[in-house]
């Protein structure tokens, strides 16, 4: 319902990895499709703080995870035990106040009448500006993952989004108030909410054989090998006739690499670079080979596919993996020779392949990001 006052919302995204702003992306792109009299601005935080703060926050992480998964999983669980009131945690939010001064002019100036957070940063900061009555604007906070974190604790929202049952009640165990949780699912692109999906247009419209099985590669990882490593073994597994679509994304010495191993293979191979259209790729997919990401799983249970996950990041993407595979959604691997027994093994069932997706087609909310805005924009009172 739109209402008879329009006005603006505000979404907040830290690009620490990418689901936070794809999250904040499809919040953004479902908010102009059904609230069109709304102004809705998507501003990155990490555009608007100090640059050696950036770094750390943003380059760090993802070097992190990447180089050191072992230090990365013990400083997660640390913060996880850390009450909000240590010291370490006052100090490091006075070094984000320091960092952000200014974001939180950039906020100011944009004068919203509400605000989603698909970080916890922005809502920490902007929580402590409510407090001292500098900030008019109602706060909501949408965590992107199927696990919580302590982090993600930051009181004083007007509402906090799920991405299940199991995290609002964890959000409840955790002392937030049950009557501001609302368990929306992860918001995903207005590409991804559609009734069914057509496999059969989708593998036609890549020019890939609709006859065969088509397995989507998104993602590399630490024990799985890179991607152009991925494709080339599974390509010369025996007895497998399967199609390859392999997404590089940015990485265009991968891209390359995929191109030239597509020439030795007669359309058995299609190499993909950036793209935008990830809903057609997942669409046309038998299995969706990723890590899973928050968002990404998402997507793939919106559109009911069935996935392989491989090298979760310790912490919040070894939850995501946890709950797919108590759910009978996906299965797991971690090493380069359980990921071409597992595809193998799937692609040559597809029964099996099929009760999966039916799993991830149960478990999946393609409407997550309409259902957060109604919320909120029903919050506002306008």
């Amino acid at each position: 319902m739109i209402p008879p006052h329009p006005g603006k919302l505000l979404i907040l995204s830290v690009s620490a990895g990418n689901g936070h702003v794809r999250a904040a992306q499809a919040l953004a792109a479902t908010a102009q499709l059904h609230w069109p009299g709304w102004q809705c601005v998507h501003i990155d935080a990490m555009a608007h703080v100090a640059a050696g703060f950036r770094k750390v926050y943003t380059d760090w992480y993802i070097k992190l995870v990447n180089r050191a998964p072992d230090v990365w999983s013990y400083l997660h669980g640390k913060a996880d035990a850390t009450p909000h009131s240590a010291a370490s945690q006052r100090l490091r939010r006075g070094i984000e106040r320091l960092s952000a001064r200014e974001l939180l002019r950039q906020i100011a100036r944009e004068r919203p009448d509400a605000i989603v957070c698909t970080h916890f940063l922005p809502a920490e900061l902007l929580a402590r500006e409510r407090q001292r009555a500098r900030l008019a604007a109602s706060l909501w906070l949408q965590v992107t993952d199927y696990d919580l974190h302590n982090m993600w604790i930051v009181p004083g929202m007007a509402g906090y989004f799920a991405a299940n049952e199991e995290v609002a009640f964890r959000m409840r165990a955790r002392g937030l108030p049950a009557a501001r949780i609302h368990v929306t699912g992860i918001p995903v692109m207005p590409a991804f909410d559609v009734a069914t999906a057509e496999r059969e247009a989708a593998v036609r419209s890549l020019g890939l054989d609709t006859a065969r099985g088509v397995v989507l590669m998104v993602s590399g990882g630490a024990g799985v090998g890179d991607l152009p490593s991925m494709a080339r073994r599974v390509l010369a597994l025996p007895d497998q006739d399967f199609q390859l679509v392999a997404v590089a994304g940015r990485n265009a010495e991968a891209h390359a690499q995929l191109q030239a191993l597509a020439a030795q293979h007669g359309g058995r191979l299609l190499p993909i670079g950036f793209t935008t259209e990830m809903d057609r790729l997942m669409t046309a997919a038998d299995l969706v080979v990723t890590k899973p990401g928050g968002l990404t799983i998402s997507e793939c249970m919106a559109l009911g596919r069935p996935m392989l996950l491989t090298s979760p990041i310790p912490g919040q993407e070894e939850h995501n993996a946890i709950h797919l595979l108590e759910e009978g959604a996906a299965w797991l691997t971690d090493d380069a020779i359980g990921l071409d027994y597992k595809i193998a093994r799937l692609m040559a069932d597809p029964p099996r392949l099929r009760a999966m997706a039916e799993r991830s087609r149960a478990l999946g909310k393609p409407g997550a990001a309409r259902a957060v805005l109604m919320q909120v924009i029903e919050g506002t009172g306008r």
